[in-house]
């Protein structure tokens, strides 16, 4: 008896036309039956936004055997709460998000659709990764990644991950990879966010852009370090937010009135 390929649930912030998901259904589909379902358009900076004030609308554009493809006027985290609901044939054995075309690395986790659809997937109690590589260029080479990628979906298939837990996984945007680093996320933050103009029609606009600071740049153990040094950068990330060593010091406060 053949033994059944793993299922996979794709699904990106750059939209389903973007190189880096087509690149990621080429690496993944040799491996495991594929379903993509991915938004119409780019949803850069999603996080985990769902839709609520209007309806859904969501096509189907390719079906083979082992491989679907669907097209959501949603965000990345409605793609991934759709495909649970209505379209997957079974659960899938994992839910990856990418190949995600800009860095999400440090405290760009909290800002990305693509870590949207892994944290989406995470808290339905499924393996959950995310792929990210540090260029923007729409024609990005992604091939260095490939058998990174390759081989970290076959460790999480074999292995699992806790539950409430999943992968952030960032590429630096380098010919060829010095291996991996397992990191905890960076300390920094952005600044400069907004370009000030004057409309022509009165007022003001803003338009979104900003630098980014390290807080710790020599910190060794971080992501941003082992981007900037070559390596893939590989951080586990948890779902439960909760300060534990804030929880218990505020215990001795006095908050009862």
């Amino acid at each position: 008896m053949m033994k059944e390929k793993p299922f996979l649930l794709l699904s990106n912030d750059d939209g389903f036309a973007a190189k880096g998901i087509q690149e990621l259904i080429k690496v993944l589909r040799p491996m495991a039956d594929l379903m993509v379902v991915a938004p119409s358009g780019p949803r850069s900076g999603a996080s985990g936004s769902i839709t609520s004030e209007h309806p859904l609308r969501c096509t189907q554009l390719k079906s083979e055997p082992g491989f679907t493809l669907y097209s959501c006027t949603g965000t990345p985290v409605d793609c991934v709460k759709l495909a649970l609901h209505d379209l997957v044939p079974r659960v899938p054995d994992m839910v990856i998000g990418g190949i995600n075309h800009g860095d999400n690395s440090s405290v760009n986790v909290h800002y990305s659709g693509t870590m949207g659809v892994v944290i989406e997937g995470c808290l339905k109690g499924i393996p959950s990764v995310g792929f990210s590589l540090c260029n923007h260029d729409p024609e990005a080479d992604f091939t260095p990644t490939f058998p990174y990628i390759q081989r970290l979906v076959e460790e999480v298939l074999l292995h699992g991950l806790p539950l409430g837990t999943c992968l952030n996984v960032n590429f630096p945007a380098v010919k060829e990879l010095k291996g991996v680093r397992v990191c905890r996320q960076t300390n920094g933050v952005w600044t400069n966010e907004f370009v000030k103009a004057v409309h022509p029609r009165g007022g003001y606009y803003y338009w979104l852009t900003g630098s980014y600071k390290n807080n710790e740049p020599d910190a060794e153990d971080t992501d941003h370090w082992a981007l900037d040094h070559g390596y893939v950068a590989v951080t586990p990330t948890q779902i439960d937010v909760t300060a534990y060593a804030l929880k218990e010091e505020l215990n001795h406060w006095n908050l009862q009135v």
